[in-house]
């Protein structure tokens, strides 16, 4: 397996790949910065820490972000698809968070490119290790790359982040290409992503 991770913004970097894409799944930036507020309780250290640095990058992509990732790839899980301008889709996915009445969504959407029925997945908010305001459940990212691909793939997140995508593709037997155009990010990405394949013994290409 194979773990390229490439620091850079994606719009310029799509176009160069070589790869064979055998899914595309990703975490965009949702452009709610604005109606983002902070809280109190388990969690919120992270995330009301991170606030002015999230509401510097929390820019929503353009719809060409969106038509370059369906060129490379028809096989595609967006988190935040209700967000943005994507084709009519029956295949949502649900992220289903148990707890109740806390100032954020009680459930997330997926668009996805599957002509499928709704499925939903039940699990916790954030994990206790959480290093990105909107880090998914590692759980939840595997269970996606589980459903839309096989072991050996290759999936590609142009949304990186922390590299949560990519911790799931190790665990789970997938090649990943990992972009990030955020430098501090992307040296918490190395790392996880480095601790991960140490325990598999895989090797890390970085561009």
């Amino acid at each position: 397996m194979k773990i390229d991770l490439r620091l850079g913004d994606c719009l310029e970097i799509l176009p160069t790949l070589t790869e064979k894409v055998d899914a595309i799944i990703t975490d965009p930036p949702y452009g709610i910065a604005d109606v983002w507020k902070g809280g109190a309780g388990s969690g919120w250290g992270v995330a009301s820490l991170a606030t002015p640095h999230r509401n510097g990058w929390d820019e929503k992509p353009d719809k060409s972000v969106f038509d370059l990732m369906q060129s490379i790839c028809g096989n595609l899980v967006i988190w935040g698809g209700n967000y943005f301008e994507l084709p009519l889709s029956r295949g949502w996915l649900v992220w289903n968070k148990p707890e109740r009445g806390f100032s954020l969504s009680e459930a997330e959407l997926a668009w996805t490119s599957k002509d499928a029925p709704i499925r939903v997945f039940d699990c916790h908010r954030s994990d206790s290790d959480r290093t990105h305001p909107t880090q998914k459940p590692l759980s939840l990212m595997k269970w996606c790359i589980t459903n839309f691909s096989k072991p050996g793939d290759t999936i590609l997140d142009p949304f990186a982040g922390s590299g949560t995508t990519g911790v799931a593709a190790i665990q789970t037997g997938r090649n990943a290409i990992l972009i990030e155009r955020d430098p501090a990010y992307f040296a918490i990405m190395q790392k996880r992503i480095a601790d991960a394949q140490q325990q598999m013994r895989l090797p890390m290409e970085v561009v």
